[in-house]
């Protein structure tokens, strides 16, 4: 029983690792790395911060993903980021879900 449950953790492991590089092959497809970084500001801000920002808040997945098709400004500093056309609804909601679990 033992060697099940653990085969079983090990398997969600390399899934779960697997989706984390999906995720981010996706974000650098959409050219998103060009102003963020996982761990530190570049033009925008860094992913793990706002994972931070918006920890716990019930809205911040829908209210982010329409961020990234639409754009916005002034909420990290005076540069504003662009809408992004290219990133369909879908991608923008599996791109924040993958921003929001970083800690």
């Amino acid at each position: 029983m033992k060697t099940i449950t653990l085969s079983l953790l090990v398997a969600a492991g390399i899934l779960s690792a697997g989706a984390a590089q999906a995720d981010e092959a996706l974000a650098k497809s959409k050219n998103c790395l060009a102003c963020h970084a996982i761990d530190k500001k570049l033009v925008g801000p860094a992913y793990k911060e706002i994972a931070k920002k918006y920890a716990g808040q019930k809205d911040a997945e829908a209210m982010l993903s329409e961020k990234v098709i639409k754009g916005g400004k002034g909420v990290w500093g005076q540069i504003p980021m662009p809408p992004n056309a290219s990133v369909t609804p879908a991608e923008s909601t599996q791109l924040v879900k993958w921003i929001l679990s970083m800690k």
